[in-house]
């Protein structure tokens, strides 16, 4: 579980102070819960997510344990170093819209073609409580072809997940390589 701090200083000199001691700073909030300003330690975030199973993930701050999940980060444009994460509390039984991952399964035809994957829509956005809510989104790329790409309505429908994205938006195409 990732453990974090509340942050007492909100301004500018608190957040220079915490960042140059190793951390990173995070706003969590959710319906009906006010917001937490916190910090955690920038590699056991880091960590943290990327072990993680589920898109939500069990964090402590301030002796408080809650399910998050990330809604936007912010980083340094030239370093890449993450300056800031929004958290969103996963609260069981409140519908909240996500991101989930589209992740393409098989290997394309048109791969063979000098075609190379194409993800058009990195994620898909969707409104569902926390316990409909899938990991990812796959999609079988082994029957396309160059020029070939599956859009929003080409899924199936998930049980219990409203789609929010256009049903003509692509998800993943098949381009040729130049």
């Amino acid at each position: 579980m990732l453990e974090g701090i509340v942050r007492e200083s909100i301004g500018k000199k608190g957040t220079k102070a915490l960042r140059r001691d190793g951390y990173l700073i995070a706003n969590i909030y959710g319906k009906g819960i006010e917001n937490i300003n916190a910090a955690f330690k920038m590699n056991e975030y880091i960590r943290a997510v990327r072990n993680k199973e589920t898109i939500a993930f069990p964090v402590n701050v301030g002796g408080d344990e809650m399910n998050v999940v990330v809604q936007s980060y912010e980083s340094q444009a030239v370093t890449g170093t993450l300056l800031h994460v929004d958290l969103m509390v996963a609260q069981p039984g409140v519908e909240a819209t996500y991101n989930v991952p589209v992740v393409a399964v098989g290997e394309a035809i048109g791969l063979k073609n000098k075609g190379l994957v194409h993800h058009a829509k990195p994620r898909l956005t969707v409104k569902c409580t926390p316990e409909n809510l899938p990991n990812t989104v796959e999609i079988d790329v082994t029957a396309m072809d160059t020029g070939a790409s599956r859009l929003v309505r080409d899924l199936q429908a998930i049980p219990n997940v409203k789609i929010l994205d256009s049903d003509r938006v692509a998800l993943i195409s098949i381009i040729k390589a130049k």
